[in-house]
């Protein structure tokens, strides 16, 4: 029984190794074949053997480590695919075709080459904000018929033309500020397309670096006429201009340079500005002292956290209605005036934590009328009669979740929750005398008594008893 089974044994290996003399001769044709192709930089050097079914193997890890990189999901029916962060410097071929929303902030990407995004032929926004854009191609964009909204902002783009926008017939928000724009005749195409009235959405913010003298100028309020003007600059035509006749003696006819325009820093140059999953303004460890001008409207978040920013003046907020979340944590806050928080109708959660407040102001919070979430720990509280307007809102609103209100002056208070101070503040108050009077006596009694009643007149102060009335006065009438 063992000698039949050694036998078969020994048929079966016969057998099988013609076949992997075969298959291993046909991979190596076929490594030969591949070498330099496109093949090549999947497989290549994976096996020493070099067989095919090692580099398919290979191929087939790449596709799973190189899905694993992006993080996939659902939300509200619609698919999105997280690509945020990962050093990508390219769109890569096995993502998804059928997504919705295509995240490709902070990453490598340097240049957007023609139908890159074609096969995504579903998605409705792109969001490559935060990169090293420079070069975009006429038809990137090519094939994105639904695409409703385009980040591009904070990237090196300095020129581009409607071209690009030809495509995207359904585009409604489109974001390239904080970037290098070059106002010249290369932009004029685009910038006549962003002015138009039906596009009002489209480009907001985006401001020229260059030249000089359109430093600052917003690309929505341009002279579209003056971009194609001699040298890509606006020419004085002026007798004795630059571009005149006149010569303008001096220094050989050229047009003094202006002095450089101070350009104001807004929030969204020193601050970045999130879509998905919700509208942020992230302004987090900005070194700010102030909060940022021309505040978009359409954000939900905005974190202000770990700045120096120490006052809050009025009107601040005034554009951000649809604002619900604002952080202000770990900044030097020590005063919030009067309608500082005037315009967040909606705002539902205020973190004010970790700075040094004392107090409020009277009417601070007046205008916040749907709060939720008052986060208050890690301030100096002061625990004296300016504390009392704090504890009085906080009571007439009951639905507002609280933390962090504890007395850190004075000495006697340290540690107390603010609410049992005010508590005991009240319960100190001496009881009114006229009180007391009402509550055990009628009125009838308390009149008698008044009338009854004799004041010893060493208790009286000195002006009462200059002018205390003559016991009978006769006044005859003729």
């Amino acid at each position: 029984m063992r000698l039949l089974t050694t036998l078969l044994l020994l048929l079966l290996l016969r057998s099988a190794e013609p076949r992997r003399g075969a298959r291993s001769g046909a991979n190596h044709k076929g490594r030969s074949r591949s070498r330099g192709g496109p093949g090549a930089l999947a497989g290549g050097g994976a096996d020493p053997g070099g067989g095919a079914v090692v580099r398919g193997r290979g191929r087939a890890g790449a596709v799973r480590r190189q899905a694993g990189v992006c993080k996939e999901y659902v939300e509200a029916g619609e698919k999105y695919l997280d690509c945020q962060n990962k050093q990508l410097t390219a769109v890569m071929e096995d993502w998804p075709t059928d997504i919705h929303h295509l995240l490709l902030a902070r990453n490598n990407i340097q240049v957007l080459r023609d139908n890159m995004f074609s096969r995504f032929s579903q998605l409705r926004s792109l969001d490559l904000q935060q990169n090293q854009i420079s070069l975009v191609e006429e038809q990137a964009f090519w094939g994105l018929s639904r695409l409703t909204t385009l980040l591009l902002q904070h990237n090196a783009i300095r020129s581009a033309s409607e071209e690009l926008l030809l495509p995207l017939t359904r585009l409604v928000y489109l974001r390239v500020y904080d970037n290098p724009w070059s106002c010249d005749c290369g932009l004029d195409s685009l910038v006549r397309t962003l002015q138009v009235p039906s596009n009002r959405n489209l480009a907001n913010y985006a401001k020229c670096a260059e030249p000089e003298d359109l430093r600052g100028h917003k690309l929505k309020k341009l002279n579209v006429d003056a971009l194609c003007a001699t040298g890509g600059n606006q020419v004085d035509r002026t007798p004795g201009g630059a571009g005149g006749d006149g010569g303008g003696g001096g220094q050989g006819g050229k047009k003094p340079k202006p002095p450089p325009k101070k350009v104001k820093a807004d929030a969204t140059t020193l601050c970045h500005t999130y879509i998905f999953p919700r509208p942020l303004l992230d302004c987090s460890s900005k070194d700010l002292k102030n909060i940022p001008s021309d505040l978009p409207s359409d954000i939900v978040k905005m974190d202000l956290s770990s700045n120096s920013i120490s006052q809050l003046r009025p009107r601040h907020f005034l554009y951000a209605k649809d604002l619900k979340l604002l952080n202000l944590s770990s900044n030097s806050l020590d005063r919030i005036d009067t309608a500082a928080f005037d315009g967040l109708l909606y705002l539902r959660e205020l973190d004010l934590s970790n700075n040094s407040l004392q107090y409020f102001q009277y009417g601070v919070l007046e205008d916040l009328y749907f709060l939720r979430r008052l986060s208050l720990a890690n301030n100096p509280w002061i625990c004296d009669y300016n504390i009392h307007y704090l504890i009085y809102w906080l009571k007439h609103h009951p639905g507002v979740s609280y933390s962090g209100l504890v007395c850190s002056d004075p000495q006697e208070f340290r540690g107390w929750p603010v609410e049992d101070y005010v508590k005991t503040y009240n319960g100190e108050c001496p009881k009114d005398r006229s009180a007391a009077v009402d509550a055990g006596q009628g009125g009838a009694d308390r009149e008698a008594q008044e009338v009854a009643g004799e004041t010893d007149e060493a208790d009286l102060p000195t002006p009462l008893k200059d002018r205390r009335p003559k016991k009978f006065e006769i006044i005859r009438l003729s």
